[in-house]
């Protein structure tokens, strides 16, 4: 059975593990640490818990128990004092509590929702991240990072405080691969967190696993504003230190003009300018378009990819190593 590794946060993850989910695979998703958004940010300040929000939904991605048990996890209610919160989420930080240990909560929320695989956080530790732009404003937290709309203006640094070591677990995991996944998802909020935690980068590089990137649908605005392809790979190098991509997945589809245009505001959609790159799948991989919840704290992409089409794609990866 092949190992797959998927790395990143939020709902980018939640869409490739659950078409993953449906193959025999051996598949372990390392999460980003750095979410202060929402709920999730919420809990952060009030209890001191590590984010539980892009581990609940990667539990519930990999879950097999029942669709009322999954629902349940991804509730949000809707009013009073816990409205905009996920049921999930305080669940899961209240086993943080009663276990004494984020790790121990993920494992037995993981025995409940009797998942296929593994959730691992790349990190134990207490992080937030931070961004230094060209004008030196500093942006304080991966909710700031995620509203700015001034980052492609230029930006001179970005950075975990304090600085974390890799969770040992994630490591091993990277270590170990057949195949490792890197995206889609926010690329300053949700991927190079990731790679900015001591040892994760390294370990990827060394790792013999082949590697798959997959690229956003859209740009953000403000954020990757007219970025192409080799952009994003570009800002992958930055802070691994060289391209190891060994796959590209580009969604080739576009959606109806009309809804490019009503979505204009959120953002463009990624041109792939590197037609000649051998490394390039282009593939039809847009999902159904998403309507928010209401109860949710923050505003969210609406246009995504569709799970069951970017399983497929990894799948014939897969098939070849």
């Amino acid at each position: 059975m092949k190992k797959v590794v998927v790395i990143g946060g939020g709902t980018g993850n939640f869409t490739v593990l659950r078409g993953l989910k449906k193959y025999d695979l051996d598949i372990s998703a390392i999460v980003s640490m750095a979410d202060d958004g929402g709920s999730t940010g919420i809990l952060r300040d009030d209890l001191g818990v590590l984010p539980p929000g892009d581990v609940r939904q990667c539990l519930v991605a990999l879950s097999n128990s029942s669709r009322l048990m999954r629902s349940l996890m991804n509730y949000r209610f809707e009013n009073g004092d816990l409205g905009g919160h996920s049921f999930g989420n305080l669940f899961l930080s209240a086993l943080e509590k009663v276990t004494g240990s984020f790790e121990k909560a993920v494992e037995e929320m993981s025995r409940i929702l009797f998942i296929k695989g593994k959730v691992i956080p790349v990190t134990t530790h207490q992080v937030r991240l931070k961004m230094i732009l060209k004008n030196r404003q500093v942006l304080d937290g991966e909710k700031e990072i995620y509203l700015s709309q001034e980052i492609d203006q230029g930006y001179s640094s970005i950075y975990l405080e304090p600085y974390p070591k890799a969770n040992p677990h994630a490591i091993s995991e990277i270590k170990n691969a057949d195949l490792i996944i890197l995206g889609p998802g926010g690329l300053h909020t949700s991927i190079i967190p990731n790679l900015l935690v001591g040892g994760i980068s390294d370990a990827i590089k060394k790792s013999h696993a082949k590697k798959v990137f997959i690229v956003n649908l859209m740009n953000r605005v403000g954020q990757t504003s007219g970025f192409k392809v080799s952009h994003y790979l570009d800002e992958l190098k930055r802070y691994m230190g060289v391209d190891c991509i060994d796959y590209i997945l580009v969604n080739d589809q576009k959606p109806h003009e009309s809804l490019i245009e009503m979505y204009a505001e959120e953002g463009d959609l990624v041109d792939n300018d590197l037609q000649g790159d051998e490394r390039v799948i282009s593939a039809s991989l847009l999902g159904k378009l998403v309507e928010p919840a209401k109860t949710d704290l923050i505003k969210r992409n609406l246009i995504r990819h569709d799970s069951i089409k970017l399983a497929q794609e990894i799948v014939k990866i897969v098939d070849h190593l």
